[in-house]
């Protein structure tokens, strides 16, 4: 089974039982939400627990949420630093022309004339559009900004995203 991160908890709020989640998913909103079931793994990997999240409210820029079946500071404690995750069934589908970044992490990048460049191998998100880290052969990286005039063609089920090099990609 394959999982993806949502957030880590960091720390708990209260004596009821609240955990504090530092989210680190886009729709932390349809995620985290009243009746949501998530997974939470333990900071070493070996220990993870099934969570049914009974509410949520955010405070600080924190989500705070209460879990059924922990209904003190004592239990919350036992979670501080773990890992909070969904299944890959739990993804909801994406407009057109957007992707998750593990869709697009590992794709093949060729341009418009079929010629290799190499692989994605992280995407960058400093601003205005995110930018697509490719590691060609000989280990350089080339930065593609994820622009209409740059990004041709995206298909995530071949790994291959065609491009068009703008002058001083390279």
């Amino acid at each position: 089974m394959e999982f993806f991160n949502v957030g880590k908890i960091v720390n708990t709020h209260g004596i009821k039982g609240e955990l504090k989640v530092l989210v680190t998913s886009d729709f932390a909103d349809m995620r985290l939400k009243k009746g949501a079931i998530v997974t939470a793994f333990s900071p070493d990997g070996t220990e993870r627990r099934t969570l049914e999240i009974d509410s949520v409210r955010i405070h600080k820029n924190m989500f705070l949420l209460t879990i059924k079946g922990i209904e003190n500071m004592n239990d919350a404690e036992r979670l501080k630093q773990w890992t909070v995750k969904i299944e890959r069934s739990q993804l909801h589908r994406l407009p057109e022309g957007e992707y998750y970044f593990h869709e697009i992490i590992g794709c093949k990048v060729v341009t418009e004339d079929n010629e290799s460049l190499g692989e994605i191998i992280t995407v960058l998100t400093p601003g205005a559009n995110h930018v697509w880290v490719v590691q060609m052969q000989n280990k350089k990286e080339i930065l593609l900004p994820v622009i209409d005039d740059v990004i041709l063609n995206v298909d995530v089920i071949a790994k291959q995203v065609t491009v068009r090099l703008m002058e001083g990609l390279i």
